[in-house]
């Protein structure tokens, strides 16, 4: 099977390997998308996932850890951006990790109007409850050499995870800047205030900032690496749809999502 992601030259001696890497659409028609990223951690004998996909990522993540020589019970760590489906459907792939979610996140998560918002009511409930679910604060370190910062903004308790390791700095920003478009505009698609959300971009540009080579890893799009100021994407991306157009079930119409990228 086809790797969803190739890992660029520049990611080629990390520890971080995108085992699904996001996409920045909406569907126009069906609802959601929710094509979201899932990377793959390894440090010092542990492994971590950020973020764990939805429904329809499940065989494919349990293919891609497969490739990696790894089944999902040997995952360690599921670090948890933030509360909706398309991040966090799929822990009970990973119920014997340690499962990191915000403290302000779960808290809030509890609270929305049942089958109103994109937060998986009955999922989070069980994860609330569930014996390795780690509620973490601001600040606090969640994987060796990563810290969780707290960004509102696509919901009150988003965390980004900033990863300082010797070779380089790589902050996930999970949805609190999902894509390119959001970065260098500072607008955002889906938030409950604009302002916030526009503070919480320029606390990532911040970090962005403090050191060269800095890799950002969008909750749905390709890596990036500023060039001067300029984020540049590392990799290449890879979308498609196969379709029943015709009029048999082995006639199959492929539709490239992956359009050039500047």
């Amino acid at each position: 099977m086809m790797k969803p992601f190739d890992t660029p030259p520049e990611l080629a001696s990390s520890d971080l390997d995108l085992v699904i890497c996001g996409f920045p659409g909406k569907s126009t028609c069906h609802g959601g998308l929710g094509w979201s990223t899932v990377a793959l951690l390894r440090q010092g004998g542990r492994i971590a996932l950020v973020d764990a996909g939805n429904f329809g990522m499940r065989k494919l993540l349990i293919e891609q850890l497969a490739q990696r020589g790894l089944k999902p019970s040997e995952v360690t760590d599921l670090l948890l951006t933030h509360s909706h489906y398309d991040h966090s459907v799929n822990w009970t792939l990973f119920r014997d990790a340690r499962i990191v979610v915000g403290a302000v996140e779960m808290d809030w998560a509890l609270t929305v109007p049942w089958g109103e918002t994109p937060v998986p009511e009955l999922y989070v409930r069980a994860l609330s409850d569930w014996p390795t679910c780690e509620r973490v604060e601001d600040g606090a370190e969640v994987f060796p050499g990563m810290t969780a910062h707290l960004a509102p903004g696509h919901t009150p308790g988003c965390l980004i995870f900033h990863w300082r390791t010797p070779a380089r700095d790589v902050i996930f920003t999970g949805d609190a800047a999902k894509n390119r478009a959001e970065l260098i505009s500072r607008d955002t698609d889906m938030t409950y205030d604009a302002a916030v959300s526009r503070a919480t971009i320029g606390m990532i540009w911040d970090k962005w900032r403090e050191r060269s080579g800095t890799v950002v890893v969008p909750g749905h799009d390709l890596p990036m690496v500023l060039d001067g100021n300029q984020p540049r994407y590392l990799g290449k991306r890879k979308a498609s749809i196969r379709a029943w157009f015709g009029k048999d079930t082995g006639t199959l119409t492929e539709l490239d999502l992956a359009v050039d990228q500047d």
